[in-house]
């Protein structure tokens, strides 16, 4: 299975007093950054107010950031939030870094994080101590079908081309997630094959950072094909920049000229999901007033239409129910991984 990881570093020789000045600017900055610059785009480090902040654990672009985006943004405009709610990004290692961060701040009520199934699937299939299980469940908050994309002119015109020549040529055609293995694009990718005989260790299959990051990587030809949510790329679609040749769900999605994978004869249904986390050993009185904002958001009508704008279901699950859902998916994708020989 092969990744794709690039690193281009710039260097420039510099005098001493450059540098000395250089080293003042960016202390300047720093304490600049520190005090003053809004909340929504640097991560504060812990403790001082009583601002809620959403983490994003990936870069700006992707499914977590649009889901956090627009769950603030509604609960702000219905007056479900009392005070502006600040939402940053801190992304690397697939959510990891985020996780850990989020774990660091045990008692830290007024600090949560927007999860998923491929940060389930990070801490297992990299083998980190870390797990989704020991952070304070809030809430699950959607499910939503992976599409199968490619750009206009790409050969395959339909998704029974890609299969034709992906069977031909199994290591053959580049394929992108916006997961690590073990992550919803990573996992959809390997039932995908699994269901049209592929082995899943021959598949060529490239981690990028979230949708953000994957975009780019589809456009310029770096892959043949990317799995990922809709949402990342409703604009490209509505473009012509891309095309969907499937979509993973049960039902075919409203707008989307294509079929479901098992309309294409491909026995897979497969739906992602969303959910939001607190650190851990907070108090009773926060977690119930993260779980009783998140519940009041999705009974408005405003988060039922970002819902249909999105291609999201509403799946709503708080508190303990959550929990137990988060050890059984940390279960299942351990399974999942073994069975297709990638454990």
């Amino acid at each position: 299975m092969a990744g794709h990881v690039r690193l281009v570093v710039g260097r420039r020789l510099v005098s001493r007093s450059s540098r000395a000045g250089i080293a003042l600017l960016l202390g300047c900055l720093l304490l600049l950054l520190a005090g003053c610059w809004p909340g929504s785009l640097v991560g504060p480090t812990g403790g001082g107010t009583d601002r809620l902040r959403i983490m994003v654990p990936n870069v700006p672009g992707g499914g977590y950031d649009v889901t956090a985006r627009t769950a603030v943004s509604i609960a702000e405009r219905s007056g479900i939030a009392d005070d502006r709610i600040a939402v940053f990004n801190l992304a690397g290692d697939q959510g990891l870094v985020a996780l850990n961060r989020l774990l660091d701040e045990a008692g830290n009520g007024r600090l949560a994080m927007m999860m998923g199934l491929g940060v389930v699937g990070a801490t297992i299939a990299t083998g980190s101590s870390l797990r989704v299980t020991d952070a304070t469940p809030i809430a699950r908050l959607l499910t939503e079908p992976e599409a199968v994309l490619v750009p206009v002119d790409s050969p395959y015109r339909d998704i029974a081309d890609l299969i034709s020549a992906w069977r031909a040529d199994p290591g053959g055609v580049a394929i992108g997630g916006g997961s690590a293995v073990g992550g919803p694009d990573h996992l959809m990718t390997m039932q995908f094959a699994r269901a049209v005989g592929i082995d899943p260790r021959q598949v060529d299959y490239a981690t990028y950072d979230g949708g953000g990051a994957l975009l780019p990587a589809l456009l310029d030809d770096r892959i043949d094909v990317a799995v990922s949510s809709l949402v990342e790329y409703a604009e490209q679609v509505r473009s012509g920049q891309l095309r969907v040749l499937a979509v993973s769900g049960p039902d075919r999605v409203d707008g989307i000229q294509a079929p479901t994978l098992t309309e294409a004869g491909v026995d897979v249904v497969f739906s992602n999901w969303r959910g939001v986390l607190a650190p851990p050993g907070i108090s009773d009185s926060d977690r119930a007033a993260l779980v009783d904002l998140f519940h009041e958001l999705e009974q408005t009508p405003e988060w039922h239409q970002a819902l249909a704008e999105n291609n999201w279901s509403g799946a709503f699950l708080a508190g303990d129910d959550f929990a137990e859902f988060l050890h059984t998916e940390d279960q299942r994708v351990r399974d999942t991984l073994a069975e297709l020989g990638l454990g």
